[in-house]
Order: C-alpha cells, then sequence, then structure tokens
C-alpha cells in the first residue's frame, strides 16, 4: 500500500492568501457600506421630496382657497354696498313720500293751515247804471278762478275766500252781486288768502299781462298784498257738504 505525500504550500502563498483575501473583505465591506449610506441617502431624498410635494400641494389648496374666500368677500362686499344704496335710495323715497302726502292733506284741507302768504282783494269796479252794463264791472267766477288757478299753479298749499278754505272738490258760482262758495254765499268784495312763498305767489299774480292785468282790463279793483301769517284751520265734515 502506498503512502500519499501532503504537499506542502509555502508561506508566502498563504500571507498572499490572506492579504488578497483580507483586502476583497475590506472591499465588500466597504461596497456594502457606501451602497448602504447610498439607500439611505436616496430614502432621505425621496421622503424629503414626498414632504416637500405634500406642503407643495397644500399651498396650492390653500391659495386656491384664499382666492374663493377674497372673491367671496368682494361679493359680500358689492351686496352690502347695493344694499346702502337702495336702503338711502328707499329712505329717500319714503321722505318724498312723507312730503307729499302731507301736501296732499294740505290741499285737501285735513290738516290746519298756517304761516306767511298773500292776500288778493277783488272789488267791483266804479260805474253808472243808467249810462252802462253793470255786468262789465261786477266781480264774476271766472275772475275768481283766475286768481285761485294762478295761485295753485305757484304753489300755494292753502287758498281761502272771504275766510271759507277751499278743498280739491270746492265749487264757486256767481249770482248777481254775490258769490257762492261751496253753498255759502259771500258778498263784494273778494278777499282771497293764499299760504305759500310770498315771493313766488306775489311775482306769479304780478306778472306783466298776467292776472292782476287782465282783471285789471275787465274793469275789476285788484288789491294785493303780503301777509307774515295766515291761518287756516282744517276743514271739518259740514265745509264739504
Amino acid at each position: 500500500m502506498k503512502k500519499t505525500k501532503l504537499l506542502k504550500v509555502p508561506s508566502r502563498g498563504l500571507i498572499t492568501i490572506s492579504m488578497v483575501s483580507l483586502v476583497l473583505g475590506f472591499i465588500l465591506a466597504y461596497s456594502y457600506s457606501i451602497s448602504s449610506e447610498d439607500n439611505e441617502k436616496n430614502a432621505s431624498n425621496l421622503s424629503n421630496f414626498q414632504e416637500q410635494e405634500k406642503y407643495r400641494e397644500k399651498l396650492v389648496e390653500q391659495k386656491e382657497r384664499n382666492k374663493e374666500l377674497t372673491e367671496e368677500i368682494t361679493d359680500k362686499q358689492q351686496k352690502i354696498r347695493a344694499f346702502e344704496h337702495s336702503f338711502v335710495e328707499s329712505e329717500e323715497s319714503v321722505e318724498e313720500l312723507v312730503e307729499e302726502a302731507e301736501i296732499l292733506r294740505l290741499l285737501i284741507g285735513d290738516i290746519p293751515s298756517q304761516g306767511k302768504g298773500i292776500t288778493v282783494s277783488l272789488e267791483d269796479g266804479a260805474y253808472n247804471p243808467s249810462q252802462e252794463n253793470p255786468n262789465d264791472y261786477i266781480v264774476h267766477e271766472s275772475h275768481v278762478f283766475k286768481v285761485i288757478n294762478e295761485l295753485k299753479i305757484s304753489g300755494a298749499e292753502a287758498i281761502s275766500i272771504n275766510g271759507q278754505r277751499l278743498h280739491a272738490n270746492s265749487y264757486i258760482r256767481c249770482t248777481g252781486p254775490v258769490i257762492v262758495v261751496d253753498g255759502k254765499t259771500f258778498p263784494a268784495p273778494f278777499t282771497i288768502e293764499a299760504v305759500g312763498d310770498p315771493k313766488v305767489l306775489l311775482s306769479s299774480v304780478n306778472l306783466g299781462g298776467g292776472v292782476v292785468d287782465q282783471l285789471t282790463s275787465d274793469n275789476i279793483v285788484v288789491t294785493v298784498g303780503e301777509k307774515d301769517l295766515i291761518t287756516m284751520p282744517a276743514l271739518r265734515e259740514d265745509d264739504y257738504s
């Protein structure tokens, strides 16, 4: 039986192999370490990117919400301004309606009237009954109507004839030398009083070619004056009969 001989490896070879193994192990270990760091870095970068993306999305959402709120605020402000304008206009409308109602109450005689104004007195003209037609010198209802209509047009808020206050349905009728106002008889002279702005009323009746000139040409004696205070009570039910 033959004996196997063991090969002897030179000690230098063992050292070389050991060095190679050591270097290889170090390289593997370093490569693993670098790889781990890269993975961690990549993972960290990915996490940071995702976090930033999340914040970016939230920022975009917040901007959109802010835009919506800004538009809503603008809309609310426009509605408030529109309401304020309508409220002011409504207040003005109510005030105008109240003033108009007050004027209408004065015109129909529902409330007393007091203030400055003017008086217009109409008298029959002088004539000779034996030579002239007396009707050409007598104050007729047409003359009275001319004065009253001019005063109304000029803004008089209340008018009376010989103390009898007129209303919306008043009637005037001439009966010889007297006139009948709402069923009450009054002889000449006829004094017409009007509450209103004296300057406006005087200018109106004294206008060239106006009421006074027309009545004078009809032989009527006209006297116009200003009064600081004219008082007219509210009409009663029997004043309308």
